[in-house]
Parts: structure tokens; sequence; C-alpha cells
């Protein structure tokens, strides 16, 4: 089976390159293609160095977007999506790949331990898990975890992905309503973690409006979260 391991970065220079190192480090990981979105500083160039294949947007496109313009084009079994910013703890992937390749799960979503530092008020998390639950059935520890390992047949059946931080939600919702096995494993990855400051606060803002977004798309007129 070929193992795909992409990784959507923006602004992640100082960690990508270990990203990249700790994936290929893993056996059975063929292949680390990076997609850079139109980052100003030299994260293409670090991940390249690192032995990844890089891809440059020529315009910001978000996650959702970075995937859906370059996923199309590549050929793979199994698809690992990893965040830049893991650094060598993206060594852990390795377990939410196992499953998978064992065809004990279609979709495995790494579930992330209590953040060392406050940060915000888990707003974005709980709507998260609300949308989850409501559309879905299921109560997820961690459904914004974008460390995820899942097959050609569910990476059929998710995407086009929301082009937004609703990228996560939706894909488990889909996932789910299609019939996939879906299972969290804990791995012990950590990656860059939002303060309590003004940038962290935007960026939770956003995460909550993209994943109400995600919800009403998936919700049948007349019918709420």
């Amino acid at each position: 089976m070929r193992t795909l391991a992409v990784v959507p970065s923006y602004q992640e220079e100082e960690s990508v390159g270990r990203t990249v190192l700790s994936l290929l480090a893993i056996p059975e990981v063929d292949r680390v293609v990076v997609i850079d979105d139109c980052s100003d500083d030299s994260t293409p160039r670090g991940a390249a160095c690192a032995g990844a294949t890089v891809v440059v947007n020529g315009a910001n496109l978000g996650k959702g977007g970075s995937l859906n313009r370059v996923l199309p084009h590549l050929e793979f079994d199994i698809l690992l999506l990893i965040d830049g910013d893991l650094g060598d703890s993206a060594r852990g992937a390795d377990k939410i790949l196992r499953p998978v390749l064992a065809g004990e799960a279609d979709l495995v979503v790494a579930a992330f331990g209590s953040p060392s530092r406050k940060g915000g008020f888990g707003v974005a998390q709980g709507l998260g898990r609300k949308v989850i639950r409501m559309l879905a059935g299921r109560e997820m520890a961690s459904p914004l975890s974008g460390q995820r390992a899942m097959t050609r047949r569910v990476y059929g059946r998710v995407a086009p992905f929301e082009r937004g931080f609703g990228v996560e939600v939706g894909m488990t919702v889909d996932a789910l309503r299609a019939g996939f096995t879906v299972v969290e494993v804990e791995t012990g990855m950590s990656h860059r973690e939002t303060g309590r400051d003004l940038a962290g606060f935007i960026h939770r803002g956003r995460q909550f409006v993209d994943i109400l977004r995600s919800a009403l798309r998936r919700t049948p007129r007349g019918g709420g979260t």
C-alpha cells in the first residue's frame, strides 16, 4: 500500500523541517508532500531540505483549499494528514497510521490531552463536539484535531473539504454518516498552542464561524444543531 503524508503549512519555518524528518522516519510512510499556503518565510525551503515534495500555492487558500487543490493530483492508498507545527512529535503519527493499515479502522483521529497553558475557553472545541454529536451521533474527545489517517475510500467520500477551519468537523460528520469506522487514538503528538491574546481569540473566532458554517451545510432544511 502506498502511504502518503500531506502537510498543509503556513509560516512554519521553525518546525516544518523537523515535522518532515519525523514523518519520513516512519517506515510505512512512502512520501511526504508539504503544501505551502503562500508563506513569506522559509517554510518551502525547510520542507524541501528535509526531503519533502513541496507544492506552493500562488495565493493563501487556507487548509481546506490547499488540500482540495493538491490531493486530487496525488496517488495514494492511505492518506496521512499532519499539521506542519508538530516538529519532532510528528513521529507519533505511526500510532494513527497502524489501525488503518491493519484494517481495524477507516479513519483514525489523533486525540490530544489537555493543553500545557491556558488558551481559549473551549468554545470552538465545544461547538465541534456538539455538531458531530448532533449530526452523526458520536462523542469525540478531539473534534478539531488535524492529525488524521484514512483510506483512499474515505477520502473519496469526504472530499472536497471545507475551505476554512471546518475541515475536521465536516470530515468527521461525513465519514460517520457514510458508515465508516472512525476511532480516536492517543499519540503523544503536540503542536503550537494559541494563547489568550488577541491573535489567539481571532483564530478561535474564525474556527467557531467556520465550524458553524460547516454544520449548517450538513443540516437538513428546517433542522438544527
